[in-house]
Formats: structure tokens, sequence, C-alpha cells
């Protein structure tokens, strides 16, 4: 199996609402010109095509297949779609790179939350009989999970504050950002409760955007990028869903799958933790130390596009290696309530 590298990547602007269609054409147009001329390539040299994306989130019937007008009807593309974050597409494309199937390949997540009912709309994917019933929406779930964390004594309200400040401090620097206000912790310890024991900090905004990340065969990457990102790591794996049946505090799948990975010592690690409390329950399952340097595009509490915040930490990752700021990261995305399914992604700069 020949190995894969990450060749390219490019973001929308992470913004609170827009104006286009829920199919995210208007998002992806732009971002597919960034990355070809970064790269140097067309459409017509592109093997494969995936994408991640929701038609409920939509609320049309088949968007992702609208999306591709974004590419092109012509000449036929080899396309295919997962109905969740695009950091999944990505393992599909891998997949094909992976087995000679292809050499390059295109992977894209869009979303646009601003067009519905955001957290009633995660209520959906709650087991059908038991808890969806209920109406518990994303936001409650997690307060749950953070005052079992805080009752426990693993973090103070303090250390969420501290990850909340660290990230918008971070997202300055991130042109594509869309919180980066600069705040001290103590400020915002002072803020009022928006779901005991969660404040607006630590919750991931609501947001518009859109992704793209482009993989090649390793050899190929050489040819496209000076300094390719490759993948010598990759795994997913998944908790129960039923709340009650696994401790929320935790998150073992996360660290079964860095563990697979190969997760130890890496030097940058961005991480999709819509919540503060989570970020500091990944921190542990990773095996994370306080030499790592965590999120510093800002992470998903600064911009958290639905369906492409996975992908995106992929692309930031990577993009680390591009800049010469690191040599071996991690890219980690999430799925599903409380950390229910994770994702992670190592990469290393190209030997030689």
């Amino acid at each position: 199996m020949q190995d894969v590298a990450v060749a390219g990547f490019a973001q929308a602007p992470n913004v609170r609402r827009t104006t286009g269609t829920t199919n995210g054409v208007e998002m992806l147009v732009p971002i597919f010109a960034e990355v070809f001329a970064s790269t140097g390539l067309s459409k017509k040299d592109i093997g494969f095509w995936c994408s991640g994306s929701s038609d409920y989130l939509a609320g049309r019937a088949f968007s992702f297949i609208s999306a591709v007008d974004a590419i092109g009807a012509f000449p036929p593309i080899h396309e295919s779609h997962v109905e969740m974050d695009a950091a999944w597409a990505l393992y599909e494309a891998w997949l094909k790179i992976r087995t000679g199937e292809v050499d390059t390949a295109l992977v894209y997540g869009f979303g646009k939350s601003s067009a519905g009912q955001l957290r009633r709309v995660l209520s959906m994917q709650l087991d059908p009989y038991t808890v969806a019933p209920l109406w518990p929406d994303s936001i409650s779930i997690a307060g749950i999970q953070a005052r079992m964390g805080l009752e426990a004594g693993l973090w103070t309200e303090k250390d969420l504050a501290e990850v909340a400040a660290r990230s918008r401090a971070d997202a300055a620097r991130n042109p594509h950002a869309q919180i980066t206000d600069a705040v001290d912790a103590g400020d915002l310890l002072a803020a009022p409760y928006f779901a005991d024991p969660l404040r607006a900090h630590d919750i991931a905004p609501v947001t518009d955007g859109a992704a793209v990340v482009i993989l090649a065969s390793a050899d190929r990457a050489k040819d496209l990028v000076e300094r390719p990102a490759v993948i010598t790591g990759f795994e997913h794996r998944v908790d129960s869903p039923v709340l009650g049946a696994r401790d929320l505090t935790r998150a073992p799948s996360a660290e079964a799958a860095a563990r697979a990975a190969g997760a130890d010592g890496v030097e940058v690690a961005e991480l999709h933790a819509p919540f503060t409390h989570q970020e500091l329950i990944l921190r542990t399952a990773l095996g994370l130390d306080d030499h790592v340097r965590i999120n510093p595009s800002g992470g998903v509490l600064t911009g958290n596009p639905m369906f492409s915040a996975g992908l995106a930490r992929i692309g930031e990752a990577a993009t680390q290696i591009f800049t010469g700021s690191a040599r071996k990261v991690l890219a980690h995305a999430t799925s599903g309530p409380a950390l229910q399914q994770n994702l992670v992604v190592v990469l290393e700069e190209a030997a030689g």
C-alpha cells in the first residue's frame, strides 16, 4: 500500500450567517480555486472526489448532489459522499489512494448551520426511543458532561475559561476565525451562565463554513507542495450512543484511536472540541502533555462549521508541516453526542 499525504488545504471564512444556498456552492467555488492555485492542479487532475455534509441540516434532499455544481458536470467525475463530517470522507479518499486506485483525491465539507435550528437538528441523532423524545439538545448534554467533571474534581470553571481565553488569543492570528476578541479568563468567569455550568464562551458558535483538502500519493505530493504532510496513522473508533452506558468524563474511543494511530511525540494537536471541557477530556485521552501546542488555529471554539470543522482540523494540522512549524502533528475530529465518535490522524514531514 502506498503512503498518502496532504498536499493542499483551503477553507471559507467562518461566519455566523451567509446569504448563500444550503448546498454550499457559493462557499465551495472560491476555495476550490484557492486550493487548485496553491497546488497547480486542475479539476481534470483529481482522481476521486468525496464530500461530507448533511441533507437534514441543509433542509433539502440530495444537497450533496447540488454541491457538485461547484465542481462542474463535465467531464464526468468519480465521486462519493458521507453524511457526516468530511473528516470521515477523507478516510474514504485515503483508502482509495492507499489501495492504488487513484493517486489524487479532493475532499470537501460544507454546512450552513444558520439555516435552521441547529440544537434541535442535533437532537435527532439521539436514541429515537428513549432519549430523542425528551429533546435534550447538544448544549444540555454537554452541560451534563461538564457538571459530572466538575463534581468529580477533574476540572474547574477557571480551567474552562482558560481554554476559551487561549483559543480566542490564538484565533487572532487566523484570518478565517469567527471569534477573535482576546479576553482575560477572569473576565470570562464574570459572564452569566448560558446552560449551567456552561457560559457562552464554553460553547462553539453556530457557524457557516466549508473546507477542502487535497490528498495525493506521497510520491505525487512532492511535486505539489514543498513539505507534504504524510499521513502515518489514521484511525476512528466509536463509543456507545447510550449516554448512561458510558462515563461521559472519558473518551475511550479517542484513546483507542490515538493509540492505534501512533500519536506519541506529536508537537501540535488540532482538536475538534466544541466545548471547553471536551478539550480537557481529549488532552487526557490522547495523551497530550504540556509540551504539545493545542489548537494554534483557535480551534472550533472560535468557529465551528458543521460537517467541515473536523476536516479543517486536519488541514490546519497539515499547515503546521507545510510551513515548517512542526514535524509531527495530530488532528482530531468528533461526531455524535458527548464525544461519542472520534477520529485521529497523525501527520509527519516527509523523510528526506
